[in-house]
């Protein structure tokens, strides 16, 4: 059995250009590696970075996470079996000892954890979607999750003055990954030539996750303008709506400021305007992560009665208990999973098997400030998750996703694709 022998950090670059880690774990004969994303819209709850606050790239180096890993967290690693995933996540999360990772840092937990993964799979000769699908106790039912693509950005991914995030399109109704990437880029490039014609060619630039950023102001002109593409592309019959409103982020004393405040209960009857004028069945945080109310209200409204998949993301930042929490008082059905959120493998696993225990829907997602790592798309094929959130086709931290999910779907003799099985 191959130990753990060497466990090293270094700093290097995510999407935006800021730092941060890549973690190397090497046993007698393989190595692992994994680099961590970070996000702009985070949740109150997520697991906290350890950054340097110093002057180097605007205090936002993450040299102490690398002196973490290099001289404190490979001292308590070396010499476990690297195949003891479990245990390797819990002596981390024993030595840190804090409710948010504010000790070590969840991004440094994060990446030896999932680097830890890599080495493991290659010692064990297995595919790491496989090794995943093997300590998630999946192995007979892997399948391909439906892509989310995000084609127009607002809020924090972008410079317009869109208050909600995210406008994604998703394929449901095709038979294979390779079919559902193909709709999202032809698509996409549809969506660029309306933008193009409508806006001028500077409206074409494009958001921290590949979507275009047109200046656009209202939801209602942003899944018009999306609507139209995926009917001009031919994909009308194929492609619904989806939406991450990132409420918390315009969340202002119990008011949501969409150019005039509105009450939960006014923002739920114009979540449903929408969706009587279009083809939205997925919204992600619609309500602040602590407006607890709200959500059960939205839950009966719209995700029991309009079968409509009502996301958790900073509501319930792939922490187990969360999750639990907001079962337990019915306030979503799906729930997006970002290892990063809470700090190792095991953790997110575990909020994985909570909300699949209670019959949500499971979205892995990348991070808007991303890399070329493309270890999520091993993750949600390993766990069975039914999709997975990569932006748009558009450069290379989203499309390293796309192409490593083509090139599992390749190696599976039985391609099952869960649009099949997704209940809206």
């Amino acid at each position: 059995m191959e130990t753990i022998q060497e466990v090293k950090a270094i700093q290097v670059l995510d999407s935006r250009g800021n730092p941060t880690l890549k973690v190397y774990v090497r046993t007698e004969s393989q190595r692992g590696w994994a680099i961590v994303p970070s996000g702009a819209s985070t949740g109150v709850h997520e697991a906290m970075e350890l950054r340097d606050d110093k002057k180097p790239y605007h205090g936002k180096g993450v040299e102490k996470a690398v002196e973490t890993i290099n001289n404190i967290i490979s001292k308590e690693l070396i010499g476990i079996p690297v195949t003891e995933q479990f245990k390797i996540d819990g002596t981390m999360i024993d030595l840190d000892k804090t409710e948010n990772k504010s000790k070590l840092g969840g991004n440094a937990m994060i990446g030896v954890s999932l680097a830890t993964a890599r080495a493991a799979a290659a010692a064990q000769g297995e595919e790491l979607y496989e090794y995943i699908a093997g300590l998630y106790g999946n192995k007979d039912r892997l399948s391909l999750p439906v892509p989310l693509a995000n084609v127009i950005n607002g809020g924090k991914h972008a410079g317009n003055s869109l208050k909600f995030q995210e406008f994604m399109i998703i394929p449901r109704r095709v038979s294979s990954f390779a079919e559902a990437t193909r709709s999202i880029a032809e698509t996409y490039h549809v969506l660029k030539e309306l933008i193009r014609e409508r806006y001028g060619g500077t409206a074409t630039a494009v958001g921290d996750e590949g979507g275009f950023a047109p200046p656009i102001k209202s939801p209602q002109e942003a899944l018009a303008l999306i609507e139209e593409a995926v009917h001009k592309a031919g994909y009308n019959r194929v492609i619904a709506l989806g939406m991450d409103v990132a409420a918390s982020t315009f969340l202002v004393d119990g008011k949501y400021d969409l150019g005039m405040p509105l009450s939960p209960d006014e923002l739920i009857r114009y979540y449903e305007q929408l969706l009587d004028k279009h083809n939205v069945k997925s919204i992600e945080d619609p309500f602040g992560e602590d407006d607890l109310s709200a959500w059960t209200k939205i839950m009966e409204r719209l995700g029991k009665k309009r079968k409509i998949q009502i996301v958790g993301d900073d509501l319930t930042v792939t922490s187990e208990p969360r999750v639990r929490m907001a079962a337990g008082k019915g306030m979503c059905n799906a729930m997006i999973l970002k290892t990063n959120q809470v700090g190792t493998l095991t953790e997110a696993i575990a909020a994985a098997k909570a909300a699949e225990s209670s019959g949500w829907e499971i979205i892995v997602s990348h991070r808007s400030g991303d890399t070329e790592d493309p270890f999520i798309a091993d993750l949600a094929v390993g766990i069975g998750a039914s999709q997975i959130k990569l932006g748009a086709p558009c450069r290379a931290e989203r499309t390293s996703k796309y192409n490593r999910l083509l090139e599992i779907e390749s190696h599976l003799s039985k391609k099952d694709y869960a649009g099949k099985k997704l209940k809206f």
